[in-house]
């Protein structure tokens, strides 16, 4: 497997245009010779956000791999000329890296979420790989004490890191204590937890591929996500534009 990465810069962002087994191979590669990787996802809000908040737009670029989760992305960046072979949606991701960890004996630990949510996720991901070692897991809300729940994940002996935690939370957590958590993988996995543990539905696949899981969202949640997205895919609908016919 080609573990070259393919890069793009788009929109402030610099992206990884690889499939999802190519994803897979750069990070099981890396983890093999122990060196330490870096990982986010950037979906439309993220992008967005990106544009006026420089502490985030820092923290994802200081990732050594970004892989492309929103299929608007994908659009988006193809209207703009770049080759994008497909979307590495961030759960899928995740459950590729657990099968692959569950092969290679690497221990991987969970954080975030709601304390129920994240000890379902944990039972749950035990059940689908069974060989699968879950070295530990924490809930997402220890703000007041940062140090002891990374000293937590160090003493858990994982190699892959798992933090299921809101952006730019997440983001700026990593970048901030990647060189004390002790592993050699770490990935922002943002509301994967709950889908994991049922407490979320993912859109049909038909609307992942036409990147339509925002009206998936609105309908489950409508008072709550639709000025959000409304607000949201009009900002990137204009940045993209301008990015398409700049200069």
């Amino acid at each position: 497997m080609n573990c070259i990465k393919s890069k793009i810069s788009f929109l402030g962002a610099n992206l990884d245009a690889n499939t999802m087994a190519e994803s897979v191979s750069i990070i099981e590669h890396s983890l093999k010779k122990q060196e330490f990787l870096q990982h986010s996802v950037v979906n439309v809000a993220k992008l967005v956000n990106m544009q006026a908040d420089p502490v985030l737009a820092t923290s994802v670029n200081a990732c050594d791999v970004i892989n492309i989760d929103g299929m608007g992305v994908v659009l988006g960046a193809r209207f703009c000329g770049h080759e994008v072979p497909e979307r590495v949606a961030g759960v899928d991701l995740f459950h590729n890296l657990l099968a692959m960890s569950a092969k290679q004996d690497f221990p991987v630990f969970l954080l975030g979420a709601e304390e129920a949510i994240v000890e379902k996720t944990a039972k749950t991901v035990k059940s689908l790989y069974p060989q699968l070692k879950v070295s530990g897991y924490y809930h997402g809300y220890f703000w007041d004490d940062e140090q002891a729940v990374v000293d937590k994940i160090k003493a858990s002996g994982a190699k892959l890191l798992f933090v299921a935690i809101t952006s730019p939370k997440k983001e700026n957590f990593i970048n901030k204590w990647q060189d004390q958590l002790g592993v050699d993988f770490v990935m922002g996995v943002g509301g994967t937890f709950d889908v994991v543990a049922g407490k979320v539905k993912r859109a049909p696949l038909w609307m992942q591929k036409y990147g339509l899981e925002w009206l998936f969202r609105v309908i489950q949640e409508p008072r709550r996500m639709w000025k959000r997205y409304l607000v949201t895919n009009s900002k990137f609908a204009w940045l993209v534009l301008k990015e398409k016919f700049r200069g």
